[in-house]
């Protein structure tokens, strides 16, 4: 073990990535240094998920692991969603961890790390929550893998989905000033990253609590020009509803915002779309993505659903895959509903049970894996800019993204060619399956 240093193990979504790139700053700026893994480090944090149970249980599983692998002398500390939701039950699970902060002033784990390191601190030190979140000074909100990079703009939610806790975990939404988020997109430009995810919760809330309208269009409009070493800036997790006349005319207009729209519905019956708090006008889904395909060439789109909700009937099931038939989305991705406790719909009657849940969602794939089959074979023949990922120069070949996939959830490029990672090079594809494109590089004549 090496005095003064520390690692972090991130779980969950890229907000959370983002938040360890944050964490891993402010302990930098306390004269600590990275250490190559866990065994190495004092200070070992567990930047921890709790939006699903499937992502508590890792977080639970990975904090029992270093438990039993580190010795006394090496800090365990809880951060993120289930620390912030659970401390009570975590270090009831777990008595050997050392610390805990939330999600909502990530500046705490300065003092607690001083009084870990001074021993005035007994094992379990909490820090208050807050009712809302707080930026610390001079961070960057950004994280980067290879050449692409995740850049927050905004968290938390001023929604009230009946099914999530997230604004139980994270508070109200806060959105970053535009002067920041800017300063962070130049950063990521000066180190050369080809594209930026912006990401929120919710981007299109961005500047609403601050009285703004249209606040997610104007500060593109403001970011773009400021960035144009930037070729793919990306927009995820747009609120149905909320995508502006405005934010589309951008999309159409500006060749660096990639035609990729993000739009979790979570369903298509209004019955159960009112259950579940969300927006129920499916029209207003379908007249706007129709709008957009029609304006914006080679739009991709991609959504999740949600199968299982409470009072979810097999005719309201069928209304959803009639509309997953109809709108012929290019990615989507399905969850099984998990009723989480502190939430609205937490223990409503009529369960639908799990096996019945599980059954919908396979049929829900198997329907989308030949929609999307369908939609990569007609790019058989067309060449795709792809963002370079990795490489095996050994067998001349790369695997990348086209504008059409985000990273870590849509599919791959697999490619014949000599480009390097993080580069964009020109693919045409030659074979398609249902996630993935298979083609050769085009070289410049």
């Amino acid at each position: 073990m090496k005095k003064n240093s520390f690692y972090i193990v991130s779980l969950g979504c890229a907000k959370n990535l983002v938040d360890s790139n944050v964490l891993a700053q402010l302990l930098e700026t306390e004269g600590l240094t990275y250490a190559r893994s866990a065994k190495q480090a004092e200070f070992v944090l567990v930047n921890t998920c709790g939006f699903i149970h499937d992502a508590r249980q890792e977080s639970l599983d990975t904090l029992q692991e270093l438990s039993n692998d580190l010795n006394l002398q090496q800090k365990i500390i809880a951060t993120g969603c289930l620390a912030e939701r659970w401390r009570d039950e975590l270090l009831r699970q777990n008595p050997r961890l050392n610390g805990f902060i939330g999600t909502r002033s990530l500046e705490d784990i300065l003092p607690l790390v001083h009084r870990l390191k001074s021993n005035m601190g007994a094992e379990g030190t909490a820090y208050p929550s807050y009712p809302a979140l707080r930026y610390p000074y001079g961070t960057s909100y950004t994280a980067i893998q290879g050449g692409s990079s995740y850049l927050k703009i905004a968290d938390g939610c001023h929604r009230s989905c009946a099914f999530c806790a997230i604004p139980g975990i994270k508070g109200p939404l806060v959105s970053r000033p535009k002067p920041d988020v800017v300063q962070d997109a130049l950063f990521l430009q000066s180190e050369g990253v080809r594209e930026i995810n912006l990401i929120a919760q919710d981007l299109t809330a961005y500047g609403i609590d601050r009285g703004e309208k249209d606040g997610l269009a104007n500060l593109i409009a403001k970011l773009l020009p400021q960035i144009p070493d930037v070729p793919w800036v990306r927009l995820l997790y747009t609120y149905p509803g909320m995508v502006t006349d405005r934010l589309i005319d951008l999309m159409a207009a500006e060749n660096q915002l990639v035609p990729y729209l993000d739009i979790p519905l979570q369903h298509a019956d209004p019955d159960v779309l009112r259950k579940m708090r969300r927006p129920s006008d499916v029209n207003w889904v379908r007249c706007t993505i129709q709008k957009m395909r029609a304006r914006i060439s080679g739009l991709a789109v991609r959504t999740t659903f949600i199968v299982g909700f409470p009072n979810e009937t097999e005719e309201s099931f069928q209304t959803l895959v009639d509309f997953v038939n109809e709108i012929g989305f290019d990615h989507l991705g399905v969850f099984t509903y998990s009723p989480e406790a502190d939430t609205e719909s937490f223990g409503l009657p009529d369960i639908v049970p799990q096996e019945v849940k599980d059954e919908r969602k396979d049929r829900l794939m198997e329907l989308q894996s030949h929609i999307s089959e369908e939609k990569n074979q007609s790019l058989i023949g067309q060449t795709l800019d792809v963002l370079v990922e990795g490489q095996d120069e050994a067998q001349g070949i790369i695997v990348g993204r086209s504008y059409r996939d985000a990273p870590e959830i849509d599919g791959l490029v697999v490619a014949r060619s000599s480009a390097q990672t993080g580069e964009i090079t020109r693919v045409k594809i030659e074979t398609a399956g249902p996630y993935d494109l298979f083609g050769s590089q085009v070289l410049s004549s």
